[in-house]
């Protein structure tokens, strides 16, 4: 098992892409959130010249923001800074385009925007919109294809997955997923493959962006620390649940555990937020913190339904053990800005050192 750290992107602090290096990290993730973050291309810059070693890439960058050939050219930009440690990890946009009121980019689009990309970043030329593309005046060096930059796609959906199968190198999950729903979905990757002439392979790479907290001695779900650790992220479920609720007109697919939590959120949002900017509410402190308002919702059933790796190091050991064992090879964590280095401290202390 590898392991990754995901930053809420500020360029400001992008030290903290050295401090996951010095603390044996594998991956370093730059979201690409433009109304709420930095741009993550110009962290990534300032993080390639300052490290060495830990590989870096978008976690992810968002198909419907930036055409095809920009982002091709923005990652083989960084690849030129960290040659042969440069990804791409590259999704529909849940949160970049719901928060600005804008619909995810549709599967189509999503699978015609990975073909375009995956010729693109191995310098051949390729069909876009019509025209033939191809990137241009090499001799120049402005950017680097001739080192692979894998590109990691964000899928859960049949028709994502099956985009990923056909045009990607490796996937990238939300939540972790039970061993059996993971291999569900790479059989729906392996035949996306298939449909191409592609064969993906037994260890074909796939990482699950989750979050982490080792519980100390005597602490619950309820403890203070627990909730700053955990809160923000928890809360993103809620958020996500939200916009699924609004895209198919019903919540039945709310579990019965967290429903009366749900149904507080859902009064809250809809009797404070106004339904002409509500696109504008629903994702504040997006996985980095906890609005105030909104501490009230992170129940401890919240927290176990929300999917993260909580509890004493022997038990998180153990659930990365069976998602190991399941096929999973990366394991990302995303704690909020005010504890990251801590959380990531900790982490790496107490676990990745197990493994």
């Amino acid at each position: 098992m590898q392991f990754g750290g995901v930053v809420a992107t500020k360029i400001d602090d992008w030290k903290i892409f050295t401090y996951l290096e010095e603390l044996g990290y594998h991956s370093a993730w730059a979201p690409d959130s433009q109304m709420i973050w930095s741009d993550c291309y110009a962290t990534l810059a300032l993080a390639a010249h300052h490290t060495s070693s830990i590989r870096l890439g978008t976690g992810v960058s968002i198909a419907g923001t930036r055409a095809a050939p920009v982002t091709a050219h923005s990652i083989a930009t960084i690849n030129k800074l960290a040659p042969g440690r440069t990804f791409l990890g590259i999704g529909t946009g849940h949160t970049a385009m719901r928060i600005m009121g804008q619909n995810p980019v549709p599967p189509s689009k999503f699978r015609d925007y990975l073909r375009v990309l995956h010729g693109l970043m191995r310098g051949e030329e390729v069909e876009y919109e019509g025209q033939l593309i191809q990137f241009l005046d090499r001799e120049l060096e402005c950017i680097n294809t001739d080192d692979h930059i894998d590109i990691y796609v964000a899928a859960n959906g049949p028709k994502a997955l099956a985009a990923a199968g056909a045009y990607g190198d490796a996937r990238v999950g939300a939540g972790n997923e039970p061993v059996s729903l993971f291999h569900r979905n790479m059989d729906r990757m392996r035949k996306g493959a298939e449909a191409v002439g592609r064969v993906l392979q037994d260890d074909f790479p796939s990482a699950v962006l989750t979050y982490a907290c080792i519980l100390r001695s005597g602490e619950k779900l309820t403890s203070d620390r627990v909730i700053e650790e955990v809160g923000s992220a928890a809360l993103s479920s809620l958020h996500f649940w939200y916009e699924i609720y609004q895209q198919r007109g019903t919540d039945a697919f709310i579990q019965a555990e967290v429903r009366d939590t749900w149904d507080a959120y859902k009064t809250y949002v809809e009797s404070e937020f106004p339904a002409e900017r509500r696109h504008q509410y629903l994702h504040r402190g997006h996985c980095a913190f906890t609005p105030d308002s909104e501490r009230q919702f992170i129940t401890p059933e919240l927290i176990r339904a929300s999917g993260g790796l909580i509890g004493e190091p022997d038990e998180i050991v153990e659930q990365i053990r069976i998602l190991e064992a399941g096929g999973l090879t990366e394991t990302l964590l995303m704690p909020p800005v005010a504890v990251a280095r801590d959380n990531f401290k900790c982490f790496a202390d107490q676990v990745i050192a197990r493994f």
